[in-house]
């Protein structure tokens, strides 16, 4: 099975669009969205979910009022001033708030009267379900949650047994963007990642930031420059950068109003019709199924 995982430097360059254009374009394929933090491939594809599940990526403490002895200890060693004190005038006990709660355990360690329990914590969701295009993995994490990296592992691990169960050659990953833990979450042991760029100075910094990422875990990567007419003195620069990397630009995607309409639509770009952007993300995918299966023949 090969993994291909679509991602950018920063986000609004046009990784999602591209991502469900190959999903309309590939033949059993499994898809999985692992921007877990701002989910929105299922906005265009549409699932029919028909499996859901919490996933829980750390702990929080809770302390066990009927066994407090209000000793204060808890409150002493919290680094992170999680612990409430008790009001004096009202009575009560001391308590924890979790959204201050890093779930180091110390509290839990140190207190004399193990009065403080250390439960699981719900950070989001999981779900799977079956677009017109093939089987979708993809996630929402909570408000202000964390652990974002544990659920793309957890997302890509299902996934990965999907296409297995399904017999599907082939999965497609819309992966983070920046370079922080969901993105090497999202790239780690992947066959190509495809990095998807604009002509912005913050895009062509970033593209360098996120190849050198993919360069350290030994993923092989290659370019995509979206929007490219909007700039193109700075899309050459940024083709040219990419050549100095080693890095292939198999695609300049032009300005195309069509894929504003196809979002609006709830529509790939390439369902919506013909068109400049349609045909060159056509072309893009041909040109990267070529280096992907180039990559595995000479693995």
């Amino acid at each position: 099975m090969k993994e291909l995982v679509i991602i950018s430097g920063k986000g609004g360059t046009g990784k999602t669009s591209v991502t469900a254009g190959f999903a309309a374009l590939a033949d059993r394929a499994v898809l999985a969205d692992c921007d877990v933090d701002a989910a929105d491939l299922h906005l265009v594809l549409k699932p029919r979910t028909y499996k859901s599940e919490d996933f829980s990526g750390g702990k929080t403490a809770r302390i066990v009022a009927e066994r407090c002895t209000g000793c204060g200890t808890c409150a002493g060693v919290c680094r992170f001033g999680a612990v409430i004190l008790p009001d004096p005038d009202a009575g009560g006990a001391y308590r924890i708030d979790p959204t201050a709660c890093e779930g180091c355990k110390v509290c839990v360690e140190f207190c004399p009267a193990a009065a403080i329990a250390f439960e699981d914590t719900i950070n989001g969701r999981w779900h799977i379900g079956q677009t017109r295009f093939g089987p979708l993995v993809y996630a929402e994490l909570g408000v202000a949650e964390e652990n974002s990296g544990k659920l793309v592992s957890l997302i890509r691990k299902e996934a990965r047994a999907l296409a297995v169960d399904k017999g599907c050659d082939l999965l497609i990953v819309d992966g983070s963007p920046g370079v922080g833990c969901p993105v090497i979450a999202s790239i780690a042991g992947a066959d190509l990642v495809l990095i998807v760029t604009e002509p912005t100075l913050s895009g062509r910094h970033d593209l360098g930031r996120v190849a050198d990422l993919a360069r350290h875990f030994g993923v092989p990567a290659a370019v995509c420059v979206n929007k490219a007419d909007i700039n193109p003195a700075l899309s050459e620069q940024i083709c040219s950068e990419a050549a100095e990397r080693s890095l292939s630009v198999l695609a300049s995607i032009p300005y195309d109003p069509q894929v504003t309409a196809a979002q609006v639509a709830g529509q790939t770009i390439i369902e919506l019709g013909p068109g400049p952007a349609e045909r060159v993300v056509r072309r893009l995918w041909e040109q990267t199924l070529d280096l992907l299966n180039g990559r595995m023949a000479a693995r």
